[in-house]
């Protein structure tokens, strides 16, 4: 393995080898198909918080599979599983191929976001690309200070305002400067906020709103999500949407979590789609989200 299937394929070794050790045991029991293995593979798959429905549906269409073959086996009928959970995921389109466009980047505090942010001005910037940053996090001075570091980086430049501005206004200006530049990319950092606070996310909706209102391009607002949170970056994505109609997610933190199948639970719920994913600290470790690499990394079954 090469390039970033091997880094991915590193990246979730944690989920990978849980599942793995577990779905080896299953392939050791080669014809013995009772109802004792559907359990212990649906333990498995909880367990690698994939979700009760994506569970119950996987397992339900394995054992169709079953039925289907004269003489069943384990190893048979877990062929077919990294190609369901593939299929789990949305294909859809990915606000950063756009162009021009503006993206508004949210999520709570520590899930990776205002460093999902620079790398994605670094890769928009080597791959040619215009872009203008935002630093609508008005209240933590280490946030702006942060987005320094990596504008300098990828030789872009920031909007930003004293602490304790508007953060719309920062939005508006941002998206003004971009099209002023005729930028490809104006790319909105926020301010990491609890979904839990009303009050936090009713200001959000106001920054979301007034940058559609000024975009003339078309406005995506994406959630970054740290993987290591598991069912509880669920319950903060479910959060999220339903104040701001999300359009899509970037996952980070795989590489640190044994329940990488989260992102087959967060799909599966809230169908949006996840356009990036983080499997370590490097700049190109943030990359697109390939549903077919990533189901042959996470179940890691050589079948």
């Amino acid at each position: 393995m090469t390039g970033f299937f091997s880094k991915l394929n590193e990246g979730l070794s944690k989920s990978r080898m849980k599942m793995q050790g577990s779905l080896n045991q299953l392939i050791g029991r080669g014809a013995d198909i009772d109802e004792s293995f559907w359990e212990d593979l649906e333990d498995t798959l909880i367990s690698a918080d994939l979700g009760f429905e994506a569970t119950e549906d996987i397992v339900g269409k394995l054992r169709l599979e079953a039925e289907a073959q004269a003489v069943p086996t384990a190893e048979k009928i877990l062929h077919k599983l990294t190609g369901m959970i593939a299929d789990e995921f949305e294909t859809a389109g990915d606000p950063f191929q756009f162009s021009p466009v503006t993206i508004l980047m949210v999520g709570i505090n520590g899930t990776g976001k205002t460093t999902s942010v620079g790398k994605l001005a670094k890769q928009a910037v080597s791959q040619g690309k215009s872009i203008v940053l935002g630093s609508a996090d008005t209240f933590r001075a280490a946030a702006s200070e942060q987005l320094d570091v990596w504008a300098e980086r990828a030789g872009v430049e920031v909007v930003r305002k004293d602490r304790g501005a508007d953060p719309a206004s920062v939005a508006f200006d941002t998206v003004e400067r971009a099209e002023e530049m005729g930028a490809d990319i104006a790319l909105i950092d926020t301010a990491g906020r609890l979904h839990n606070s009303l009050d936090l996310m009713r200001e959000l909706e106001k920054v979301q709103r007034v940058t559609r209102e000024r975009s003339k391009a078309p406005t995506f607002t994406v959630l970054v999500m740290d993987a290591t949170t598991g069912q509880n970056g669920l319950v903060q994505a479910r959060e999220f949407n339903k104040f701001l109609a999300l359009d899509a997610l970037i996952l980070t933190k795989l590489d640190g979590t044994a329940k990488g199948g989260i992102a087959v639970a967060i799909e599966r719920e809230l169908n949006i789609p996840i356009v990036r994913i983080g499997v370590g600290e490097g700049i190109d470790d943030l990359r697109p989200f390939d549903p077919q690499e990533f189901a042959k990394a996470l179940v890691g079954l050589d079948v």
